[in-house]
């Protein structure tokens, strides 16, 4: 009487978060915990599901943001013993592969770009631009520090020293994040924490990743035959579902492109 029943055949579910997009606070359109909460909140407790799936395609940002987004995935993980899989598309670097380390198990495909794990601070500086506009950058501060990289001004020495230091600082925190996670699978190899960068099987041979995978059918394989997907992601607000935007998330769509172009993409 029971196999007559549909919802009592129905196969585990697997909850699928995309994390598309670079990761930072500034836009609309990128990735950040606060915009991306309501949703892995949901993918962990909604459905009882069998596990999560996070598809990443991400060339980094923000570290910050990076960090938070991988911590509330490993707590709701834990809290509810769910096991998670990371499956990168076209790139998981820098802060892309910080998220894919969120993962018990990292899958890619064989062309799939993995690795970045440094640091990096861009800007620009226009102090030359200025006096031949004849522009005077005025700046008062009440303390030495105050205006640390301003980019109307020279560039001091010592402000350089001090961002190389903040960047070593957060690239050991980083690697301490990477060693964490992945442990004893990663290879010994001098050039893992350097910034470089590798394809789908190469990462899987110095251990960045687990081995060469696609979603449905890896999850197949471990879940069986009838595993439902269950789709979870960022809300597009009114404006982005008409092809609209804001000047700000114009700009962000640029530097975006521009953080992709780094890797070839």
């Amino acid at each position: 009487m029971k196999e007559r029943i549909p919802f009592l055949n129905r196969g585990p579910v697997v909850s699928v978060i995309r994390l598309s997009g670079t990761i930072g606070a500034g836009s609309r359109a990128q990735l950040s915990d606060e915009a991306l909460a309501p949703s892995i909140e949901k993918a962990f407790r909604r459905g009882k599901p069998k596990a999560v799936a996070l598809l990443i395609n991400s060339p980094g940002g923000s570290p910050v943001q990076s960090s938070l987004i991988a911590s509330r995935i490993r707590r709701l993980a834990e809290e509810k013993d769910i096991p998670v899989h990371a499956f990168v598309e076209d790139v998981a670097a820098s802060g892309g592969y910080w998220l894919a380390t969120a993962a018990d198990h990292i899958w890619v495909d064989p062309a799939s770009i993995v690795g970045s794990i440094g640091v990096i601070s861009a800007g620009f500086g226009a102090p030359v631009l200025l006096a031949r506009q004849g522009v005077e950058r005025r700046v008062h501060t009440s303390g030495k520090s105050k205006s640390f990289l301003d980019p109307f001004l020279p560039q001091k020495d010592e402000d350089v020293s001090r961002l190389k230091d903040i960047l070593e600082q957060m690239h050991k925190v980083f690697e301490a994040q990477v060693t964490s996670r992945r442990g004893d699978r990663l290879a010994q190899n001098d050039d893992l924490f350097t910034g470089e960068f590798w394809l789908g099987q190469r990462a899987v041979e110095l251990g960045l990743v687990d081995g060469i995978g696609h979603v449905a059918p890896k999850m197949k394989e471990l879940y069986g035959d009838k595993v439902r997907f269950a789709q979870y992601g960022r809300k597009r607000g009114l404006f982005q579902r008409f092809g609209m935007s804001l000047a700000q998330d114009g700009i962000a769509a640029i530097e975006e492109r521009a953080s992709y172009a780094r890797f070839g993409l």
